[in-house]
């Protein structure tokens, strides 16, 4: 899959003042300092279009992306949204605040109707972490579809980051009935990106436009 145009369309404050669309959403979450706007703009085959920041915790509101891509193989264009979503973590923040961002991305993950998918963004450097874990858990008692991305691989040795990505699966698989599909990917080398797009094509065939 090929991305055509991406765009930036909105940035919200709560779940109902998100656009009113049925195009199916990407929703893009992780650790604060999890790597997530280099991954987007990866993905979106462009260098500012989700802004990142050396700030843990930047990303404060519901931020939304219209996607336009094309099928290599049957030229036939698709549209939907990446949305990312404020990061999980230690970020610098008041406790009221942090509770109004749980209850944000709480609320558009269980509400949102054309939400088609959450990839999970967990860093390939470091061993299994409890809160990653802990979200994870989470999504799997609200019954959310998930996939987990594990980015920044370029940042640590091959094999290190081969032990930290069988090690995840391996603490997630002592808690969970099934293991999520995963990828590894690096948002400068942009590996894992195209396993990435193809992801999404696949789920675009199988979404199925909610009811109003």
């Amino acid at each position: 899959m090929k991305i055509v145009k991406a765009t930036y369309v909105i940035s919200s404050p709560n779940f109902d003042q998100c656009p009113a669309t049925r195009l199916p959403e990407y929703a893009f979450i992780g650790r604060s300092n999890v790597g997530k706007s280099s991954i987007i703009n990866a993905i979106c085959q462009q260098k500012n279009l989700a802004k990142t920041s050396s700030t843990p915790g930047k990303t404060q509101l519901i931020n939304h992306f219209e996607i336009t891509s094309m099928l290599a193989t049957r030229g036939k264009q698709s549209k939907w949204f990446i949305v990312d979503l404020p990061g999980y973590g230690f970020a610098k923040v008041s406790q009221s605040s942090r509770r109004r961002w749980e209850q944000m991305i709480e609320n558009y993950l269980r509400k949102r109707p054309n939400l088609n998918r959450v990839f999970v963004l967990v860093d390939s450097r470091h061993s299994p972490q409890k809160i990653d874990i802990e979200f994870i858990q989470q999504l799997v008692e609200w019954e959310i579809p998930y996939t987990v991305i594990f980015t920044k691989s370029d940042k640590e040795k091959p094999g290190v980051v081969a032990r930290n990505v069988k090690d995840f699966f391996e603490t997630l698989r002592n808690t969970l009935p099934f293991l999520p599909e995963g990828f590894v990917t690096s948002a400068e080398k942009k590996t894992g990106v195209e396993e990435v797009l193809d992801c999404i094509a696949q789920y675009n065939e199988l979404y199925v436009e909610p009811q109003s």
